[in-house]
């Protein structure tokens, strides 16, 4: 993967040893300031076009700070999209003591981290009809907040599986945000609208299994539905589903391969894509726990390797669906499967990533999101790995988040 397509580096962080932002870009502008009203080309006498081509092989953060032609141009649709975080927030316990009164479903925030910039920026407010009611706490789970589920395919961002109020499923439908677009839509109807289940997704298709419905049902906490991206868009490239718009031609399928029981509905779990398989436990932390693998091309259930998951101890993910690594929370260690030997192996290890709670990975760097709220970003492409922090916005905490390609078309005071 290039430079320019690479998620969140140390220069961009908001860790204390890096210099502010406006201090890293001041002293380029002089050189490319454009005059009052004039036109300046990206690079002196070449076209615009051929311009565009050699930038794009430049690291945007040096782009970023010459001059504002340069800036505008990295945030085009045709300028090659590098990647950030994008992170589901909610407002932190002194926040919601402010609020008056609380809302859960107002409390809900989208928000991107642009590693360029070194800001976070909103996401567009999702479609107003049907309103999102999410409901994130209740007095009967004092000890632990109510999930929301989401997963990143094909570049998108597609919310599935929340809770609402009595306990029903929240989302009848995925709600999708596409970047490129900046623009949310709808997915195809669910089969069976879920909370607290399995959801992850492999080579484009996202899957949903088990978990609870209006009410528990062994028959929904047994099955398995998915839905197909990729096919829907490459076989009618021209149509809205190619720019992240709903298409009534996609379809929720439901799956022959049965769970064998329903302990897997009992909590949010993540479905960790990896080489034509998905693979989940159905307890979190280091609690004794089960461990299955979901064949998506034979539609069929086995058991996870032994050491896979003896070494399962915190939040996993998958880098490309090639490498998994996992978050030991209890011992702040980041480790990656070795599928040979059937071991896991140290990539990192930090006090700080004790308490892990969320994890992401693409473009060589693995993001977790630890107790306090904070970020830690790994780089797993250099030896020995490195790590740096991201700090959420003020008053918010992430409870979730996915590295997807930047925004295009953003305003460019956003980011001055």
């Amino acid at each position: 993967m290039s430079r320019s397509s690479s998620p969140i580096d140390s220069s961009s962080t908001t860790s204390k040893k890096t210099k502010p932002a406006a201090q890293r870009r001041k002293h380029h502008h002089h050189h490319h300031h454009q005059g009052h009203g004039g036109y300046q080309p990206l690079l002196p006498g070449l076209p615009d076009h051929i311009a565009q081509t050699c930038l794009s092989l430049v690291d945007p953060h040096t782009l970023y700070s010459v001059c504002r032609s340069w800036r505008r141009l990295i945030y085009s649709p045709s300028f090659p999209p590098f990647l950030s975080i994008y992170a589901l927030l909610l407002p932190t316990a002194t926040t919601v003591q402010q609020q008056q009164p609380p809302s859960d479903s107002d409390s809900v925030r989208f928000s991107c981290f642009d590693p360029v910039s070194t800001k976070w920026v909103p996401l567009p407010s999702p479609p107003p009809d049907p309103p999102l009611r999410f409901l994130l706490c209740h007095p009967s789970f004092i000890s632990r907040r109510l999930p929301v589920q989401s997963v990143s395919v094909n570049g998108k961002l597609i919310l599935l599986a929340a809770t609402a109020d009595h306990f029903q499923p929240a989302l009848n439908r995925p709600l999708i945000f596409c970047p490129l677009s900046q623009r949310w839509s709808y997915g195809p109807p669910f089969a069976t609208p879920r909370r607290w289940c399995a959801a992850g997704s492999s080579a484009g298709t996202v899957y949903v299994s088990s978990g609870v419905g209006s009410h528990y049902s062994q028959d929904i906490a047994r099955s398995v539905e998915k839905w197909d991206l990729l096919t829907s868009i490459s076989s009618n490239p021209g149509s809205p589903a190619a720019t992240c718009e709903s298409d009534g031609g996609w379809k929720w399928e439901k799956m022959d391969g049965l769970m064998k029981d329903g302990k897997f509905s009992r909590d949010a779990i993540d479905a960790v894509g990896w080489r034509g398989k998905l693979c989940m436990v159905n307890v979190k932390g280091d609690a004794a726990k089960e461990g299955i693998m979901y064949d998506v091309k034979n539609d069929t259930w086995g058991e996870m390797p032994a050491g896979m998951l003896l070494g399962w101890r915190g939040p996993a993910t998958s880098m490309d669906e090639e490498t998994i690594y996992v978050v030991n929370e209890s011992k702040g260690v980041l480790r990656r499967y070795d599928p040979g030997k059937d071991i896991w192996v140290d990539v990192y290890e930090s006090k700080m990533l004790q308490g892990a709670q969320y994890v992401a990975a693409a473009g060589g760097r693995v993001c977790i999101v630890v107790g306090a709220g904070r970020i830690v970003v790994v780089d797993v492409t250099v030896l020995p790995s490195r790590a740096w922090t991201v700090n959420p916005p003020p008053g918010f905490q992430p409870v979730s988040i996915h590295l997807l390609p930047r925004m295009t078309s953003q305003q460019e005071e956003e980011f001055a």
